[in-house]
């Protein structure tokens, strides 16, 4: 409903509760029509009428005096104060609300904008309203809260300038001017309160204002000074050791870290700071999964899970999911910028060598009308699974086998939808993933098998429709993921070793070269993240295969090893030799791709020709290798041709 037509329906059904004197009734509903519209005129009104009925604003405070009224009520409570001239607490009230929902429009009250109210307020009260809401406002505001709490921060710099030479008001305005990044502000007042009257508390302000600034040595020298003073803040400990990681410095602040926690072990923020420390001295991921087994053991600290978030977000399968580099993905990309590209057009692409099938799955979600042929395939086969394996996701059809199509039937539309609706692209750790796909648990093996290969659309909504039009191909990776993350909840009541869970997971990690051998790779990581029983298991199965794949890189394309690689560098429970292979495999990977050429016309004159050869029925030449390095080995190419044909009839719905 409409917001302003639902506090139009609670301010009329409170009028009829005033004109029959139920004024408690009247009271909620008034509170209702605010917290649906803060802004509704006639809400105000009414709570003007109520105050006459009850007899005045006494009486009609102790309407509102439940402690489980909602968020309007208590807007309407700030109200009263105000029309009663108690200014101080209807500042304090009204700051109670923007500190609970700062996105909406709590401040904008015609009193609060009255240019004599800084002159009729008491500082204390202000700078204990301030208080409230900055606990609660991130750093620095988004543009929507900053929208929603700019009315009260114009208030706060009227008090300031009314009253500068209160100490208390100018730390918490210093708090207040960081979030909007008023950071010159944010110095000038916090320096004034800590020449006017130091102490602890402006130290801390002072050193955040300067931290905000890029002042980070002076910051530096504000709080050790202050901790040298004063050792008891503990947490002051833990923001110097975060602020020598921030700028580089990461040893220098371990010796903070390890001062507090000789002194209290369980810290909530020290000991997660010590692990994100110690990440960025030695590198890898090994105090990534102690951050996350820490996580685990103590889900109460929101400090870890902040810095776990932080520093898995930008990596590969530890936050997000791995990005293909197949040849034909590029060439997707290229044709889905082109502003005259329509789904309905009929798209044909050829490769030289046979790519992961799952590619077909995002070429034809971006192209439904697209064909996709293949040359040849190079030696090693990538169709042979490195193992006899019982579940197979793709057949080879056609008169040379080039040609994949699902093995399996679709799945049931139910379990389609529950994995489109639970599907992501990012996470905050691999256990979260884990935990995330429990929603999945009571999916068929079937279906979630059989979505590996039949994938649904992407969600409505503004990413969905990204996703569709320009990368197609992150969201069947995404639908891969978090399937087969399905599969490892799969009979979890069942032991590790001979369960179905890990047989599934193993067949689809060793099964022909696909993308989900990445997406089996990633469940088994994120089990082994979340259980530490079956670490060893499935770090030897991610190493094997990467093996497997990294003999077969040698002689030709294998796009997913830079991810089995990323995935093994995940495992930093096995010996230092897999590890450093993987490192040096993922180096080469990366350099070579990095020198492959990329010469657009060259490839499209290349393919074009071949193209040409193949409709006149004679047998196209693979394209002339060079600008490979010495390796031997062919440069991925492909021709992308844009039909200039549409469907006449309707699109195919996928």
């Amino acid at each position: 409903m409409d917001e302003r037509l639902e506090a139009e329906g609670e301010v009329a059904v409170a009028r009829l509760a005033i004109d029959s004197g139920d004024l408690s009734h009247a009271a909620v509903h008034l509170g209702d029509a605010l917290t649906a519209d803060p802004r509704h005129p006639d809400a105000y009104e009414a709570l003007a009428e109520l105050v006459a009925a009850a007899g005045g604003h006494t009486a009609a405070l102790a309407l509102f005096a439940d402690d489980e009224r909602s968020i309007g009520a208590v807007a309407c409570v700030a109200q009263l104060h105000a029309a009663a001239g108690e200014w101080d607490p209807a500042v304090g009230f009204l700051a109670s609300v923007i500190g609970a929902d700062p996105a909406r429009p709590w401040a904008e009250v015609a009193w609060l904008a009255d240019p004599a109210l800084p002159g009729r307020l008491s500082p204390s009260a202000v700078a204990q309203a301030v208080a409230r809401i900055s606990r609660s406002l991130p750093e620095p505001l988004p543009a929507p809260l900053r929208d929603g709490v700019q009315p009260f921060y114009a208030l706060v710099r009227a008090c300031v300038a009314a009253r500068p030479e209160h100490v208390l008001l100018n730390t918490m305005a210093s708090t207040l001017a960081r979030r909007f990044g008023d950071v010159a502000d944010a110095v000038a007042w916090a320096e004034r309160a800590q020449r006017a009257e130091a102490g602890h508390w402006q130290a801390v302000v002072l050193g955040a204002a300067l931290r905000a600034a890029g002042r980070t040595d002076e910051a530096l020298a504000v709080w050790e000074a202050e901790i040298a003073r004063d050792p008891s803040d503990r947490e002051l400990y833990v923001d110097v050791a975060e602020l020598y990681r921030q700028t580089g410095r990461p040893a220098a602040g371990l010796t903070w870290l390890d001062r507090v926690l000789a002194a209290e072990p369980d810290h909530p923020k020290a000991g997660p700071a010590a692990f994100a420390l110690r990440h960025a001295v030695d590198g890898g991921t090994a105090h990534l999964l102690a951050l996350g087994d820490h996580l685990r053991t103590h889900p109460d600290h929101g400090y870890a899970a902040q810095l776990l978030d932080e520093l898995c977000q930008d990596e590969p399968w530890l936050g997000h999911v791995h990005p293909a580099s197949e040849a034909s993905v590029n060439v997707l990309h290229q044709m889905l910028a082109n502003p005259t590209a329509a789904r309905d057009h009929e798209i044909e692409l050829l490769s030289s060598n046979l790519e992961a099938p799952s590619t077909r799955l995002a070429v034809r979600m971006g192209f439904p009308r697209s064909r996709i042929g293949y040359q040849s395939v190079a030696a090693p086969d990538p169709r042979e699974p490195q193992y006899q394996v019982d579940v197979v996701l793709w057949e080879f059809g056609g008169a040379e086998g080039l040609d994949a199509r699902p093995a399996v039937a679709p799945p049931s539309p139910e379990a389609a939808e529950r994995v489109r609706q639970v599907a992501a692209l990012s996470w905050a750790a691999p256990g979260a993933a884990y935990d995330h796909a429990v929603r999945l648990a009571d999916l068929s093996a079937e279906d979630l098998l059989a979505v590996c290969v039949h994938p649904p659309l992407p969600r409505e909504g503004d990413q969905g429709a990204y996703l569709l039009g320009r990368q197609p191909e992150m969201w069947v990776r995404a639908v891969q993921t978090f399937a087969c993350l399905g599969l490892a909840h799969h009979r979890t009541d069942e032991p590790w070793e001979g369960s179905r869970r890990r047989a599934l997971l193993l067949d689809l990690l060793f099964g022909p070269e696909d993308w989900t051998n990445e997406a089996a790779g990633f469940a088994l990581l994120a089990t082994a993240w979340v259980d530490p029983a079956v670490r060893e298991d499935v770090g030897l199965r991610l190493a094997d295969r990467m093996i497997a794949v990294s003999k077969a890189w040698q002689q030709r394309d294998a796009t997913i090893l830079a991810s089995l690689c990323r995935l093994v560098l995940a495992c930093p429970w096995l010996e230092p030799t897999f590890l450093a292979v993987a490192a040096k495999l993922l180096t080469a990977v990366v350099e070579f791709d990095a020198r492959t050429p990329d010469d657009d016309a060259l490839r499209r004159s290349e393919m074009t020709a071949a193209m040409d050869a193949r409709q006149a029925g004679s047998p196209a030449a693979a394209p002339a290798s060079q600008g490979d390095g010495g390796s031997g080995r062919k440069p991925r190419s492909l021709l992308a041709r844009l039909r200039g044909r549409r469907n006449r009839a309707e699109s195919p719905e996928s």
